[in-house]
């Protein structure tokens, strides 16, 4: 074999913006690592240009209506089919697809868990994957899988894609670089990146030597953002403020790599003679993007009471029932509390939604003792909760006046489907046996004598 060509090419040129990123959501972009790679006026030549070869990836049917149709054309060294070699059975254990129906053993409550340890050993992206929680079915591309990953190894020579969802990833701990086909995105914590469908990609360490966060494997239609509604044109995740990665691609000719394909909720892999990230050049809107949650722009209840959470829906993904979704990713970033005579935090509820909370940083305002950065917790279909009972009371009885909340970035993965939990996360140590008992302090103060209660 000859010796080995190395040659990594990130486009700067069309980079006017954002170093190395193209703003927009759902935008058409065009972007070329090499000047002329595009084709002009149509998508598929009979020569491309520097000898390349034409591929569709496709994200939706290709008869999707134009609104929701997504698919990309690249311009790339070798077509996939010389990516997909002998391929074999490998198996990520702690990577789960759904279902995974009453595999934890149990009982029924609201669950919380604290933050795990990074192992020193949690290797790559995929070695390092921990499927917390799945609902509805992989098979029928409905539903989703939560995962916490932790990673102390780069992905130098290895390649992955997901066949089976896109993967919203949200850092709470270092700096992660992916290296897509369609280009480089940068994450660090305060930041999320969706990594769509069919992508092939590799993940790197970025100058810290642990990373840990969330993960949601979307099984259904692709997130995007929420209709605003009588909100208007502006506020929530503004469209500007999501950035695309410019064209990028990894010359490796002779270097053995790894690929690892998730399909259909099993794993295979296969080795090739050279990086499958090829890409030179690109146009099309299915692509992987970033967003800075600190860019999110709130809106709230400026008089009285708590608006409903989905407020702070940064990106929705649909199911088949209008109003209902698959999976919604709601935040909860620093913010003003202005309203009068209200009780500021969520209230009480039962939900048909299942809810799984995590937070990046700060303090969750509705849980300020026992829920920490990098935990978690689960509340159900149907299961009831609320602040704790020192939320509650302070939130009853404090002086109102404006109030800014800083030092807090929660967020929240709400699905239509009930999450079961896997047998995994039932067995980590880091369980609260005893979370239902931060509203054991509750009292009964009905007292038929007198309306205004002040705590007494």
């Amino acid at each position: 074999m000859d010796a080995p060509e190395e040659d990594i090419v990130i486009a700067r040129s069309r980079a006017r913006y954002n170093e190395g990123y193209m703003p927009g959501f759902g935008n058409d972009f065009e972007t070329e690592a090499i000047e002329g790679a595009l084709p002009i006026g149509q998508n598929s030549p009979q020569r491309c240009p520097y000898g390349l070869y034409a591929e569709q990836l496709s994200g939706t049917p290709f008869t999707a209506p134009r609104a929701s149709n997504e698919r990309t054309w690249l311009y790339r060294m070798r077509p996939s089919v010389r990516h997909i070699a002998r391929m074999r059975r490998i198996d990520l254990p702690l990577f789960r697809s759904a279902p995974t129906p009453d595999e934890s053993g149990l009982p029924l409550a609201p669950m919380r868990w604290d933050p795990a340890p990074i192992p020193e050993d949690a290797g790559t992206w995929l070695e390092g994957m921990r499927s917390i929680a799945t609902g509805g079915d992989v098979l029928t591309q409905t539903g989703f899988a939560i995962h916490t990953y932790a990673v102390t190894e780069s992905m130098e020579t290895e390649a992955f894609y997901n066949a089976d969802g896109e993967m919203l990833v949200v850092p709470e701990i270092g700096r992660l670089r992916f290296f897509t086909e369609m280009g480089v995105i940068d994450i660090a914590p305060g930041e999320i990146a969706l990594l769509p469908r069919g992508l092939k990609y590799k993940v790197l360490l970025n100058g810290d030597a642990k990373c840990r966060g969330y993960v949601c494997e979307n099984y259904g239609g692709a997130f995007s953002v929420p209709e605003r509604g009588p909100i208007g044109a502006n506020c929530l995740a503004n469209p500007r403020d999501f950035l695309t990665p410019v064209a990028a691609y990894e010359r490796r000719d002779g270097t053995c790599h790894g690929l690892t394909v998730k399909w259909c909720g099993q794993f295979h892999r296969c080795e090739i003679d050279h990086s499958p990230l090829d890409v030179v050049a690109w146009h099309g809107n299915y692509a992987p993007y970033k967003y800075n949650l600190r860019h999110y722009s709130p809106v709230g209840p400026i008089l009285n009471d708590h608006a409903d959470p989905s407020i702070f829906t940064v990106l929705t993904a649909p199911s088949g029932e209008p109003g209902t979704a698959n999976i919604d990713f709601v935040i909860f970033p620093p913010r003003w509390l202005v309203a009068e005579n209200s009780f500021r935090p969520p209230w009480y509820h039962m939900n048909i939604m299942s809810e799984f909370m995590g937070l990046i940083e700060g303090v969750y305002d509705a849980k300020p003792e026992g829920f920490v950065p990098g935990g978690m917790s689960i509340h159900n279909m149907m299961l009831p909760h609320g602040p704790d009972a020192e939320a509650f009371y302070k939130a009853s009885l404090k002086d109102l006046g404006p109030e800014r909340l800083t030092n807090t970035m929660a967020f929240m993965f709400e699905t239509r489907f009930p999450q079961q939990v896997t047998r995994h996360a039932a067995g980590l140590s880091t369980l609260q046996a005893g979370y239902p008992k931060v509203w054991a302090s509750l009292r009964n103060h009905f007292d038929p004598e007198r309306r205004d209660w002040r705590g007494e």
